[in-house]
């Protein structure tokens, strides 16, 4: 322990002496500091400074209540924006003659596509004439089509070229080889 004292006395020694600044060094570190602006001056204060001040705002209760209802308001608007855009177009549905029509609703899951058509031997397979409307963001697309009793093929087009059974009804194929499904209307 006596060597570790003596070592720990000529540091504490060697750290009491005075340091030698070169003048010129002292010189221009001073200039500099005298250089820098106050630091309450508007020259230390960036533009605009005023956005980086601490402000201070007092609201009374009724006040305070004001601006919560505002800011309900905003929520409310906000939210009710969202669901009209989130509504479908009305779909076009294909008539059908005769009173005893069942209203059939066609439903097809395709998250990635621009358009859906519904063609089928009740609109003779046109792809102008039953377009689907998308029902969400998830890609829910759904038409409903008044159909008479009877047995009907139908399939989906997906962005005027992709051609797509129903995968929630029993499949068949066209005489051309494409995938159709087939759909029954009332006890045939």
């Amino acid at each position: 322990m006596d060597r570790t004292d003596d070592i720990l006395e000529r540091v504490a020694e060697t750290l009491k002496e005075p340091v030698a600044i070169d003048p010129e060094l002292d010189r221009r570190v001073m200039a500099e500091i005298r250089g820098l602006p106050e630091a309450g001056s508007s020259e230390a204060r960036p533009l605009f400074g005023w956005w980086s001040r601490r402000w201070t705002i007092r609201l009374s209760p009724v006040g305070g209540l004001a601006v919560a209802a505002g800011m309900a308001m905003l929520v409310l608007l906000g939210s009710l924006l969202d669901q009209s855009r989130e509504q479908p177009a009305a779909p076009v549905a294909v008539s059908a003659p005769g009173p005893s029509a069942t209203a059939t609703q066609f439903v097809l899951v395709e998250p990635n596509a621009k358009t859906v058509t519904l063609v089928g031997d009740f609109n003779d397979w046109s792809l102008s004439a039953t377009q689907l409307a998308r029902q969400d963001a998830h890609g829910v697309w759904w038409v409903t089509v008044p159909l008479p009793p009877g047995r009907y093929r139908y399939a989906f087009v997906v962005d005027s070229t992709g051609w797509r059974s129903d995968p929630h009804a029993p499949a068949a194929e066209d005489e051309f080889g494409r995938p159709n499904s087939v759909v029954t209307i009332g006890g045939l």
